[in-house]
């Protein structure tokens, strides 16, 4: 019996908003990165997120440790995309207001 050596690609896909997602479930790249350089094993990043199998987050890993300066840079580049949104969403929408009128409204209830 021989074995085949075959190389597979990264179980990693793009959603349509540019975020990579391991396999076919919602469970981001970014997440996954997080918990390992946590030092999370993979048998508990698979008990933490079920839809998760264990053989895609090794090679998710694998893919990481691989190409660690380019996800490096992705993940860099998601850090700021959330902190824009975060600033856009303060402004928008006053956390500061909001609370105010909460404060007020339940106030207005106890009268």
């Amino acid at each position: 019996m021989t074995l085949t050596i075959v190389a597979e690609p990264p179980p990693l896909e793009a959603n349509q908003d540019g975020v990579m997602l391991v396999s076919k479930t919602r469970v981001t790249l970014d997440t996954v990165v997080a918990v390992f350089k946590q030092g999370v094993t993979a048998e508990e990043i698979v008990y933490r997120y079920p839809s998760l199998n264990l053989a895609d987050v090794y090679a998710t890993i694998a893919f990481y440790l691989n190409h660690q300066s380019e996800v490096e840079a992705y993940l860099q580049q998601r850090q700021q995309q959330s902190q824009q949104m975060r600033a856009m969403n303060q402004a928008k929408f006053d956390p500061q207001g909001l609370r105010d009128r909460l404060l007020a409204r339940r106030a207005k209830q106890e009268a």
